[in-house]
């Protein structure tokens, strides 16, 4: 069974050429169909690829194990991270994306097992859009990936109970270190994606260049 296949996921190709593909990772208790119109709003006839997650929390999809709230398994962090580069790579291969050309796009749980995708596979993705995100190896210290210009924006809200803006601001600090060219964009609100800095991810999207590479193409 190929890594792909080991996988619940949807995979939506791309509308027509020049578009690129979004790997979407759902938050705690969501599915492979959460974020579908998140990824059509952020970049309209993109190809959409979107997983499930594996772990199982008292009946709620995630993506790793916690100790308790705020509190991460981060050795199952690690594993995780390792599993989902290797889904990538063997969907990359089987629906014909290229390698190293995907998008990862995020929220919460889902942000975090990206940000971890970035910090120790760095070339699984090119780039990603973390919403409501932590520091998912939290104080362990990430190793010295080169990050170097891949993109990456970042909505955190100020007053967010479950991913605190310090956790996002530690994790921001750590992408930069290693060469991200990173956009923080801090919201007065919640643990959510408010209407404006869904906006500006867009804006961002379209302008990194992802958005006319070819669809699942190297970059």
């Amino acid at each position: 069974m190929s890594a792909a296949a080991d996988f619940h996921h949807v995979y939506v190709p791309a509308e027509a050429p020049g578009r690129p593909t979004l790997l979407l990772l759902h938050g705690t208790g969501a599915d492979e169909h959460d974020l579908l119109d998140l990824g059509r709003a952020l970049a309209p006839g993109a190809g959409l690829l979107s997983p499930r997650g594996k772990v199982d929390e008292n009946g709620a999809n995630r993506w790793f194990r916690r100790l308790r709230e705020g509190v991460y398994d981060v050795d199952d962090v690690v594993a995780r991270s390792g599993e989902l580069a290797g889904f990538v790579e063997s969907a990359a291969a089987e629906y014909g994306l290229g390698s190293g050309g995907l998008i990862g796009v995020g929220f919460s749980n889902g942000a975090n097992i990206a940000a971890a995708t970035l910090l120790l596979h760095p070339g699984v993705l090119a780039g990603a859009a973390l919403f409501a995100s932590a520091a998912p190896l939290q104080e362990r210290e990430p190793g010295r990936a080169d990050l170097s210009g891949k993109p990456v924006f970042m909505g955190a809200g100020l007053v967010d109970p479950i991913t605190t803006i310090d956790e996002a601001r530690l994790l921001a600090r750590q992408l930069r270190e290693r060469g991200a060219d990173v956009r923080l964009r801090e919201h007065p609100g919640g643990h959510a994606l408010p209407a404006p800095v869904l906006a500006e991810a867009r804006d961002w999207l379209a302008g990194t260049g992802s958005a006319g590479a070819p669809a699942g193409g190297h970059r």
